[in-house]
């Protein structure tokens, strides 16, 4: 793709990781975290700066803003794009400092000073993009990509039709929302003001990949009260909360584990505990395609919890688990237009197309839920949630093109039915 079409779509990028977004799991507060609200307000002066005058900051912290239909098109259903702007709480995320490497066969070293390389073996994909330049971190933080990609090929995409006003199109509605890291994102949605009829979200993996079923998702929280006494003096006394917790852990199956799943297997995996031999908490992500196996999996856990209040009595043991977000694809099926656009517009573009599940969700995923259909478009990075995340640059401008083409496309479209 040529950067002339998008000129400030890398400084764009660029940009918006500085800004420290990381949402926060346990904060209470929305968005969990204020700096993105530092974001939103820069965002809402970029839109408007566009042409998007009514962008605003809605409840919660989600930017909303729109771009009437061209003359004669206001009957066209109005196109939605969206991203969000937090990063995740998995990896650190303080002072991001991107470069911009040319990759060559081989290792890359991100930081000559701590040593740290991005290693081939380890890392095989990266062979795809021998001799592209792409945007690394120094190793020692996440990246951003995941969303700050999605927001760039949106803004890019309004940035080209400021320079472009012989672009015909419907109404285009963009929002980026906070906390989709945290299943937060769409909390305070609110799709009447956004106003699309159907929408895209960019929040997805490699250039070409286009997703249309998620994982249906749970979270469960086991709280093990146990026993404390001297350790000394704690012979047939002490019930450590700690050690049964991990030998609840040790029960899960290994074959249901994220590190041995791929495609549409589902897992149960255990991603936080804290606690002393009085008390430990552990968290619980349940995770399936299939309804089914999903709730399969729930009963297992419920099984394995009773289990072990049976095998230790003296302890005290609660469960609690709560559905976090469902698969899209039987709510996208009512709408076979929405994903017949979107095949389009990679086509358009000259993007080959590789649909598959997602593993894990997205905001599209909760609305397509609520009634607003919302495939998931690629952004192009790689290795999401880790200091090895990074974003080959072609392919970040490759979803720019994908956004613009769907724009383009929003004035064909008459009906959704």
């Amino acid at each position: 793709m040529s950067t002339k079409k998008f000129p400030n779509l890398v400084s764009q990028f660029l940009q918006y990781v500085k800004f420290e977004t990381q949402s926060c799991r346990e904060s209470q507060d929305e968005p969990s975290s204020p700096n993105q609200l530092k974001m939103a307000e820069f965002l809402v002066e970029e839109l408007k700066s566009y042409g998007l005058e009514d962008a605003h900051i809605g409840k919660g912290g989600v930017v909303y803003a729109s771009l009437d239909a061209a003359k004669g098109f206001e009957d066209c259903p109005a196109i939605g794009l969206i991203a969000h702007m937090d990063t995740s709480p998995d990896a650190p995320a303080v002072n991001i400092k991107p470069q911009i490497i040319q990759v060559e066969t081989g290792d890359v070293l991100l930081n000559p000073e701590k040593q740290i390389y991005f290693r081939e073996n380890d890392f095989p994909e990266i062979k795809k993009y021998v001799g592209q330049e792409v945007i690394f971190t120094d190793g020692t933080t996440l990246l951003g990509a995941d969303d700050k990609a999605g927001v760039a090929a949106i803004t890019a995409c309004m940035a080209y039709l400021k320079d472009h006003p012989e672009v015909i199109h419907a109404k285009i509605c963009v929002a980026f929302t906070p906390d989709e890291e945290i299943a937060k994102g769409t909390v305070n949605f609110d799709i009447p003001c956004f106003g699309a009829d159907y929408a895209y979200t960019f929040d997805g993996g490699e250039i070409g990949t286009l997703e249309t079923e998620n994982f249906n998702a749970a979270t469960a929280m086991v709280t093990i009260k146990g026993v404390v006494v001297h350790p000394g003096l704690s012979k047939g006394k002490m019930v450590n909360s700690i050690k049964l917790a991990s030998r609840l852990i040790g029960a899960f199956p290994e074959e249901q584990a994220p590190e041995t799943t791929e495609g549409y297997e589902g897992f149960i995996h255990p991603n936080k505990i804290e606690g002393t031999v009085a008390e430990t908490s552990v968290r619980i992500l349940i995770r399936d395609h299939n309804k089914e196996k999903f709730e399969a999996k729930k009963t297992l856990l419920k099984d394995l919890t009773r289990k072990l209040a049976e095998e230790e009595s003296r302890a005290d043991i609660s469960l609690t688990i709560k559905d976090s977000y469902e698969n899209m694809r039987p709510y996208l099926e009512k709408t076979p237009k929405v994903m017949e656009i979107v095949r389009e517009a990679y086509r358009q573009a000259g993007i080959p197309i590789s649909e598959e599940p997602i593993r894990g969700g997205t905001d599209g995923a909760r609305l397509s839920v609520r009634g607003l259909p919302c495939p998931n478009v690629f952004t192009g990075g790689l290795n999401y949630h880790s200091v090895y995340e990074c974003i080959p640059i072609p392919s970040l401008e490759a979803a720019a093109e994908v956004a613009l083409s769907l724009v383009k496309l929003s004035a064909e479209v008459k009906t959704l039915k």
